[in-house]
C-alpha cells in the first residue's frame, strides 16, 4: 500500500514507530503493536504500528523521527507499507516464558532486535519478566553479556592492566567512587569509570560527579581523559556501551525487579576493557542483599561470570545498614568527598570503605599492602591532586573548593525528642526524604546526617538537616518524614524496635546502580 508521509516530530526512544489511519490499518490487516515494513528511498525498516483515526487521515502514515531519519523522509514523500511477520526473537521470548533455556544465538537475536527497535515495550517487558520469574543460569548470563557488548561501543585503551570498581547500590550517600578513582589513578593504574544517574535513589555517581565536572562525555572524549590522567568519572548514558541494558533498565525500574544484574554490570565492564574488577556488595537491612550468605552466593556468580569474560573479579562485602558518610544528595555528597580528599573533614566510614576497595584493586594488580598504600595516597594529598587533574581534563574547575559548592538554603533540622543511642537507620526513608526535597534534579537538595549508628544522643540534639532549593519541596520532605520511622533511638540493649498497631503499608525502594 502506497501512503504519503506525515512527519509527526515525535521521538520513540530509538524505536521505529508509525501511525496509521484505522481504515488503512484494516486494509493492511494490522492492529496496534503489530508490525509493518516501510520502504522508501531504496531503504526499509520494520516499524511498530499505532492507530489514530483523528490525527492521521486515510492515505497517509504518521512518521516518528527514528523512521524519518533512517529512511531520509520528508513531509509528503510516498512510501510503501505492508504487513511484516513477527521477528524470530518474539518466538525465543515465548520459549523463555515456557521455561526453556536460551542459546547464545537466540539471545543475540533478542538483543539485536531490542537495539533495532523491532520489539515492543510489551515484548521487552515479557522477556525481562520471564528472566525474573524463571531465572537465568550462568550460560545465559554469559551469552547476554557478550551480546550486549557486541551491540555497543568499546573503549580501547592501550594498557595491559585496566581496573574498575562497581557497587550494586542500595546505600544512600555512597560517594566511594569519588575517592577510589583518584586514589587508584594516582597509584599509576588505569581506571575508566562510567556510572549511572539516579533512578530511584537520591543521587547516582554521575549526579555526584557532575557537581564537580561535566560527565556527558562521548567515547573519544572519555578515552582522551583516561590517556591523560589514568582515570575518569563519566555518565554511561552518552557512551553507548551495552545500549540494550539501558532499555532493559527502563523496564525493570517500574517493576522493581533486576534479573539482568549480572550481565548488565559485566557487559559494561567488558566494554571498557577492564581485566581486573572489584564488586562492592553492600549488605544488611535496607539494602538489596540482606545477609552475608546471600552476598557470598552473589559474589560467587559474579566471579564465575568474570572468569568466562576474562575479567578477574574480587568482591567486597560491605556494611550497608546506614548511609556512607554524613551526606545524601548530589552537592552535599560531592562537597563531603572533596572535603575528605583535601583533609578538611574526617568521615571514618567513607575513608575506610574507599581505601579498602582501592586497596583490593592495588593488590590485584600486584602491589603490596594495598589498604596502607591507599591510605598514604589519600593522606599525602596525591589523591586530591589526581582528582583535580581529572576535573580539569573533563572540563571542570580544577581549583574548586568545598565552599564553592552551593547547597540548598531552605533548611530544617530534626532534633531528638529523647536521650539514648542511635540503634538503627532506615536507609530507604532517608533516600525518599532526600528525593522529596528535590534530589537528584535539584543538585543542592538532600540531607545532612548529624548522628550515625552507635552515637550518643541527648534530648534536643540535631539528628538530621534537610536541604532544599525551594520551601515547597522542603515542606514536602518534612511531610514525608512524619510518615516514616527514620532513626531508632533507645538504650543499647533495647530489644523492641517499634510497635505495629495497624496493617503496615509496604513500600519497596529499588535502587539500581549501573
Amino acid at each position: 500500500m502506497n501512503l504519503r508521509t506525515k512527519i509527526l516530530g515525535l521521538e520513540a526512544g530509538g524505536k521505529f514507530i508509525v501511525v496509521l489511519n484505522r481504515e488503512d490499518a484494516e486494509d493492511l490487516s494490522v492492529s496496534s503493536l503489530e508490525r509493518v515494513r516501510v520502504r522508501g528511498h531504496d531503504n526499509e525498516v520494520i516499524a511498530i504500528v499505532n492507530i489514530a483515526s483523528m490525527l492521521i487521515v486515510k492515505g497517509t502514515v504518521g512518521i516518528y523521527e527514528e523512521v524519518k531519519n533512517s529512511l531520509g523522509l520528508n513531509e509528503g514523500d510516498e512510501v510503501d507499507v505492508e504487513i511484516a511477520p513477527l521477528p524470530s526473537s518474539v518466538y525465543f521470548i515465548r520459549n523463555k516464558l515456557n521455561r526453556r533455556k536460551l542459546t547464545y544465538n537466540e539471545i543475540n537475536e533478542i538483543i539485536q532486535d531490542v537495539i533495532k527497535g523491532k520489539l515492543s515495550e510489551i515484548e521487552i517487558a515479557s522477556f525481562v519478566t520471564a528472566l525474573h520469574v524463571f531465572g537465568l543460569d550462568l550460560d545465559e548470563a554469559t551469552s547476554l553479556s557478550m551480546a550486549m557488548v557486541k551491540t555497543g561501543n568499546i573503549l580501547k585503551i592501550n594498557k595491559p592492566v585496566i581496573v574498575d570498581k562497581h557497587s550494586i547500590g542500595g546505600v544512600p550517600g555512597d560517594k566511594t567512587t569519588l575517592l577510589v578513582v583518584p586514589i587508584v589513578a594516582a597509584a599509576g593504574l588505569t581506571i575508566p569509570k562510567s556510572s549511572s544517574r539516579a533512578i530511584t535513589s537520591a543521587a547516582g555517581t554521575a549526579d555526584r560527579v557532575e557537581v564537580l565536572m561535566p560527565v556527558n562525555l562521548e567515547l573519544k572524549e572519555m578515552q582522551r581523559v583516561v590517556e591523560k590522567t589514568n582515570g575518569c568519572m563519566v555518565w554511561g548514558g552518552t557512551l553507548n556501551l551495552a545500549p540494550a541494558d539501558d532499555i532493559f533498565i527502563r523496564v525493570e525500574n517500574p517493576l522493581s525487579i533486576d534479573p539482568l544484574l549480572l550481565p548488565s554490570i559485566m557487559s559494561k565492564k567488558k566494554a571498557v576493557g577492564a581485566n581486573l574488577m572489584v564488586l562492592d556488595i553492600p549488605t544488611g537491612r535496607g539494602t538489596k542483599v540482606k545477609t552475608i550468605g546471600e552476598a557470598d552466593l552473589l559474589a560467587k556468580d559474579f566471579m564465575e561470570l568474570g572468569r568466562r569474560l576474562d575479567i578477574k573479579v574480587q568482591c567486597a562485602v560491605t556494611y550497608g545498614e546506614q548511609p556512607i558518610g554524613h551526606t545524601i544528595g548530589p552537592a552535599l555528597e560531592a562537597r563531603e568527598a572533596l572535603a575528605v580528599l583535601t583533609g578538611e573533614v574526617k568521615a571514618p566510614d567513607l575513608i575506610d570503605k574507599a581505601t579498602n576497595i582501592a586497596g583490593i584493586l592495588l593488590e590485584m594488580s600486584g602491589k603490596k599492602n594495598g589498604k596502607e598504600t591507599a591510605m598514604e595516597i589519600l593522606r599525602s594529598g596525591k589523591a586530591e591532586r589526581k582528582m583535580r587533574e581529572i576535573i580539569e581534563a573533563q572540563g571542570g574547575n580544577p581549583n574548586i573548593k568545598t565552599k564553592d559548592i552551593p547547597v540548598g538554603d531552605q533548611t530544617y533540622t530534626v532534633r531528638s525528642a529523647k536521650e539514648g543511642y542511635i540503634l538503627w537507620i532506615n536507609n530507604a526513608s532517608l533516600a525518599e526524604a532526600a528525593r522529596l526535597a528535590g534530589a537528584p534534579k535539584d543538585k543542592g537538595a538532600g540531607i545532612y546526617l548529624h548522628k550515625k549508628i552507635g552515637d550518643r544522643v541527648k534530648k534536643g540534639d540535631p539528628l538530621l538537616t534537610i536541604h532544599a532549593e525551594r520551601d515547597l519541596k522542603l515542606q514536602r520532605a518534612l511531610d514525608g518524614l512524619e510518615k516514616a520511622d527514620v532513626l531508632g533511638i533507645g538504650e543499647r540493649m533495647d530489644m523492641l524496635i517499634h510497635e505495629v498497631r495497624e496493617l503496615p503499608v509496604s513500600k519497596t525502594t529499588f535502587m539500581i546502580e549501573r
